[in-house]
């Protein structure tokens, strides 16, 4: 069997280890062969291949973002975007094709699998955790790490000039970075997607710590929109999947609360930091046995399939349903975190 290996959408630590995971276990136990698709779903569109073999993934383990490039490329939206992956499977004789992706990237492998007859398994990816089919995707853990670090480290410079400190943190629609890393490094004030904040509210927890000598921390995700206000935007384009470019609401918030409260106000924007470098050891774990469990069910043809964590388990969730909604913070987890603000 000759199986495709491709990995879209934002970058994320613990990519190499699942390609590695595929590749090494697909090799020495059932003897497949493997090629890669460059920059996600462009690859098969494109017919722009890579090899892969057990030398080509040696050393990658500790890597962070994809050996395979990855890109935004949306094969549906691509004239004759059908067609051309077709084509381009059976010129490189690819017998079945493992996409490794968040919603967006599943989304298409869900679609070619149950309506054009493409034999897909997914491997869930995303620093986001909102793949609602899995209890946690790989680079969520390492995303949570940096942002914690880098919370722990603006709480000395804040207390040092007595000033708020506003940190923007990824996660699109859903909130688990800001809920994760806020918790974890103590912030003051954590705000996120799934429930609107006021303003006011947000000012009169900044002050009561000043009160107290303390400078404060408030954590917030990009998604996160005030009550009487929409959501804050670099821009308003949209990329080939009908997203925007979130980011810009920890500016707007800083300013306001300077305006507010009179008390000077800073924002860190974390950004694509939070997606760089070295996987964390639970994501590297994680994204191994998410690929040995792809490729065990390549073998075991049960296609349309993703690879999921629930518990300690790894088992087999239809595409469809993995990508049909997202996982977003439960109101009573963010209640739990609401006993430390102010």
């Amino acid at each position: 069997m000759r199986v495709g290996v491709l990995t879209g959408g934002g970058d994320c630590p613990g990519l190499n280890a699942v390609i590695r995971a595929v590749v090494r276990k697909g090799v020495q136990e059932y003897g497949y062969d493997f090629i890669g698709f460059r920059d996600g779903w462009r690859g098969p569109l494109e017919n722009d291949t890579v090899p892969l073999d057990i030398r080509a993934v040696r050393g990658i383990l500790p890597r962070g973002g994809t050996i395979l490039g990855s890109s935004r490329t949306n094969p549906l939206k691509s004239e004759d975007g059908i067609r051309r992956v077709k084509e381009t499977l059976v010129k490189q004789e690819v017998d079945a094709l493992i996409a490794i992706g968040g919603e967006d990237t599943l989304g298409v492998a869900a679609r070619l699998s149950g309506d054009y007859g493409i034999r897909c398994v997914g491997v869930p990816k995303t620093i986001d955790n909102d793949l609602s089919a899995t209890d946690y995707t790989f680079g969520f853990d390492t995303a949570v790490n940096i942002a914690t670090e880098a919370i722990d480290r603006l709480h000395t410079t804040a207390e040092s000039h007595m000033r708020v400190l506003v940190v923007e943190v990824m996660g699109r629609h859903a909130g688990w970075i800001a809920l994760h890393s806020g918790l974890a490094g103590g912030a003051n004030v954590i705000l996120l997607p799934e429930q609107r904040f006021d303003v006011d509210q947000v000012c009169a927890w900044v002050e009561s710590r000043f009160k107290i000598r303390y400078a404060p921390i408030v954590v917030i995700a990009e998604g996160a929109m005030p009550k009487d206000g929409d959501a804050v935007l670099k821009d308003d384009t949209l990329d080939s999947f009908g997203h925007v470019r979130l980011s810009g609401v920890g500016e707007w918030l800083a300013k306001e609360i300077e305006k507010r409260t009179g008390k000077e106000a800073r924002t860190t924007v974390l950004g694509h930091v939070q997606r760089g470098g070295t996987p964390s050891a639970f994501d590297r774990w994680l994204a191994t046995r998410f690929g040995l469990h792809a490729i065990d069910a390549v073998r075991d043809e049960d296609f349309g399939k993703m690879v999921a964590l629930r518990g300690t388990d790894i088992i087999r969730v239809p595409l469809a349903e993995a990508t049909a909604r997202l996982k977003t913070v439960d109101p009573s987890l963010y209640a739990e975190a609401e006993v430390f603000f102010g």
